[in-house]
């Protein structure tokens, strides 16, 4: 039987407020107040579950503040060796599988497992073939407010059978509180001298191009900017091991600034230049702390591949503050 599809407040007192919902175990808003105390929700999101996509809807689908997975971005021809084998993934994006294929973790009702004012615990089954996949995955999403300006949020998984795994949080930031405004009054900081160059559906080459004389280049603080054409949609690779702090995001108008801090060893910066419907392009932007896209067939790329007994673990933390430039 299907669980039911709840929200839940996440808040302390004098701290940060967070809606979560079970259906795609998603991000429906972060309430931060701006430098006169006001409070708006910097996510973009629809202000009810039953307003996202169902299940096997048809149409664009922009992952709005949900998790993506089995395999957040995209694997390349919706195929991987595993083993001396080719595993045969479900299309969902040309010829490769983007976020998972369908249906995908972020249209899945999750089973709620705990539910508190500061944490709530999710938990999903995909089995054995789900749109391809070997293995079946037992997931959990743990949304956790540790202090009152700050919400992390934890995953793990573990498998049956050897696969690959790389589950994501999809969250469009707007620290100005508007979605109609743009994201390109934003000032960002990424900790890291090297992305990945991308093909043209957005794939990983498997170079890894310094960002030094490139409009890539975020090791200082500058604006967003549109430098890029049609947009940022890159993965950055980024060095050191735990948590650690590896970007820096805000907005001088709305006083509003976020820090991430990750274990994972890529950030995939988006800057939602294919956003429409309800969103105009270039009113949100990602910043989604990841395992590099398309590993399973990289073998040079940091290795996304979770073998039975294996409790594979991802945690992500956003701390709001006052930005330094209001």
């Amino acid at each position: 039987m299907m669980p039911a599809i709840e929200t839940f407040l996440l808040h302390h007192d004098d701290g940060i407020r967070v809606i979560v919902t079970n259906l795609g175990a998603t991000l429906m808003a972060v309430n931060v107040p701006d430098h006169s105390g006001r409070r708006a929700n910097v996510l973009l999101s629809h202000a009810r579950p039953a307003d996202y996509p169902a299940a096997g809807a048809p149409g664009p689908d922009a992952y709005m503040g949900a998790t993506c997975g089995r395999y957040a971005n995209r694997v390349t021809g919706a195929a991987f060796p595993l083993d001396g084998m080719i595993v045969r993934l479900v299309a969902n994006e040309g010829a490769n599988q983007l976020h998972g294929g369908v249906p995908g973790f972020h249209r899945a009702v999750w089973r709620v497992e705990r539910a508190e004012a500061t944490c709530v615990i999710l938990s999903h089954r995909s089995p054995d073939g789900e749109a391809g996949w070997p293995g079946a995955l037992s997931v959990t999403t743990t949304f956790l407010l540790p202090a009152p300006d700050t919400l992390r949020v934890v995953y793990h998984a573990t498998t049956d059978r050897p696969t690959h795994v790389n589950l994501v949080s999809h969250p469009y930031f707007n620290l100005s509180g508007d979605p109609a405004t743009t994201i390109h009054d934003h000032r960002l900081r990424i900790a890291s001298d090297r992305f990945l160059p991308i093909d043209a559906a957005a794939l990983p080459t498997g170079e890894r191009r310094s960002v030094a004389g490139t409009p890539f280049d975020f090791r200082a603080s500058r604006p967003v900017g549109r430098e890029v054409l049609p947009g940022y949609n890159h993965n950055y690779c980024l060095s050191g091991d735990g948590m650690r702090e590896v970007a820096w995001l805000d907005h001088a108008g709305s006083g509003r600034s976020l820090t991430i801090a990750t274990d994972r060893p890529g950030l995939q910066f988006y800057d939602g230049y294919g956003l429409s419907g309800a969103f105009a392009p270039h009113t949100g932007l990602c910043l989604e702390a990841q395992g590099w896209p398309d590993a399973a067939n990289h073998p040079d790329f940091p290795s996304s591949r979770i073998d039975p007994g294996d409790r594979w673990q991802a945690i992500t933390e956003w701390r709001f503050g006052p930005s330094p430039a209001s």
